[in-house]
């Protein structure tokens, strides 16, 4: 029996195929078929349709123009793509423009039931959750931000590099594409992901999950949850970071560091949106958006057969690469500021950062990107005195470092090395006291902890 109101428009220039489907699908749908393109355009104009599916190569009008013409009307229905696995490039390109999903021919039935249902359910949220504004009220644009690491810093100036980035990130925020964050380690993708999660109007949580520090059983179980039961160890159900982001985005960071199985199930998670908890047999529903991120070449990874291409196609749908912070110079005096303020506070102090120091960071290399840059500026704070100004001779160069002016160690060390030996130190001169260590270095006890966690100091 057809669901009422439910109408499917089925486009295959492929007799068999389209009739096959017809078959298939009308018995829970009223189905309407078209043997090209061009038909399919006419009936869109004739008729409301709840979502078409659609071949993408066909004679006269192709699947691209079927998807112009459905997004063209008043309440436009969705649209799946129907394609050949060598063709998935071309689908990808089709959501993009808007197509909802893709299925790759030949069509397995109980997939395809799948997707179908997952953009039903797509349409009719949309449908129940669109905002009544009234119709002089305008939404304020968002501003666009500048990168900190953690901060968000207004613009100064229209030609930041970052710029282009965040423009295009708010132009697919609204929509359930996935995207994909590219660039150097430090660059700052976690905050693009944050933006566009803050900008695509979903009511759920951002869920991070960094892939690269779970192993592939931990990272399944924290990624799908699991049932009681399920290992040793598994006392009660515990929910996974897709259940947790229902509504949401889940941030998968180094992407590019997830096993061949695990690869498999995200994969069926991101062409159905449902997935079975580790020891589970109940199939899960989830709205959910994927933003995933690598410092990795997963090009070049496919060629080399340790990234599936088609769940790279599915990650890619939208591609934003992070340039590194050397192409970005420009920044790097507000994003310096900024951290100095951060990490004032934080230690009670009051350090500001003179106009030599800004200009000797800018023209630092920071292989690190962002991220060094926020660790240099925290080890030059925690330092310095309260009420102090870093002057340019305190900022390392590049082939040296702030440890011959902290410890009178002549021997080159990185930011690191030298924390870790202040900090060691500190603590052998305060009998391993945690407290008087902090005291006696002129920070927190909070900051303290944090820099022995980042440092792997382990207690004596």
């Amino acid at each position: 029996m057809a669901e009422s109101g439910i109408k499917l428009l089925i486009v295959d220039d492929e007799f068999n195929t389209r009739q096959a489907l017809m078959r298939y699908l009308g018995r829970k749908f009223e189905v309407t078929g078209a043997e090209n393109g061009s038909e399919a355009i006419e009936q869109l104009k004739e008729h409301d349709f709840s979502l078409v599916l659609t071949d993408l190569r066909m004679p006269e009008a192709d699947g691209m123009s079927v998807l112009d013409a459905a997004k063209a009307k008043a309440n436009p229905p969705k649209c799946i793509m129907l394609t050949a696995y060598g063709s998935i490039s071309e689908a990808v390109t089709a959501m993009k423009k808007g197509a909802f999903d893709f299925v790759t021919k030949p069509v397995k039935l109980a997939k395809l039931e799948e997707v179908i249902s997952a953009a039903l359910a797509a349409a009719e949220k949309e449908k129940s959750s669109a905002p009544e504004l009234p119709e002089t009220e305008t939404a304020e644009a968002p501003q666009i931000p500048v990168i900190t690491g953690k901060n968000i810093v207004p613009p100064q100036s229209e030609n930041d590099p970052m710029q282009k980035i965040y423009r295009t990130a708010l132009a697919v925020a609204p929509s359930k594409s996935t995207v994909l964050l590219t660039g150097e380690s430090g660059t700052g993708k976690e905050v693009v992901a944050r933006f566009i999660h803050d900008n695509s109007q979903r009511k759920g949580l951002f869920v991070p999950v960094h892939c690269a520090a779970l192993t592939a059983t931990l990272l399944e179980s924290e990624l799908f949850g699991y049932e009681k039961g399920a290992f040793t160890g598994a006392a009660e159900r515990r929910r996974g970071r897709f259940e947790l982001a229902d509504g949401g985005t889940v941030f998968l960071d180094e992407i590019g560091e997830i096993d061949a199985a695990t690869q498999v199930k995200l994969l069926r998670v991101l062409e159905t949106r449902s997935f079975e908890r580790v020891g589970g047999t109940e199939t899960l529903q989830c709205d959910l958006r994927v933003v995933a991120a690598t410092n990795k070449d997963l090009k070049e990874m496919v060629k080399a057969g340790t990234f599936r291409e088609d769940l790279f196609y599915r990650l890619s749908v939208i591609n934003l690469e992070l340039p590194p912070l050397r192409e970005r110079r420009s920044e790097i005096p507000r994003l310096a500021q900024s951290f100095a303020a951060e990490f004032s506070a934080e230690n009670g102090k009051n350090v500001t950062v003179s106009t030599s120091a800004l200009e000797k960071l800018q023209q630092k290399n920071w292989k690190g990107n962002i991220r060094e840059l926020r660790n240099c500026i925290e080890c030059l704070v925690v330092l310095a005195p309260d009420g102090s100004t870093l002057d340019a001779s305190d900022i390392p160069d590049d082939e040296a470092d702030t440890a011959e002016n902290v410890s009178g160690n002549s021997n080159p060390l990185n930011l690191d090395d030298s924390e870790k030996e202040l900090i060691l130190r500190a603590l052998d001169e305060c009998g391993n006291n945690r407290t008087a260590a902090a005291k006696a270095l002129g920070i927190s006890r909070r900051t303290l902890y944090r820099k022995l966690e980042e440092l792997g100091i382990k207690d004596k």
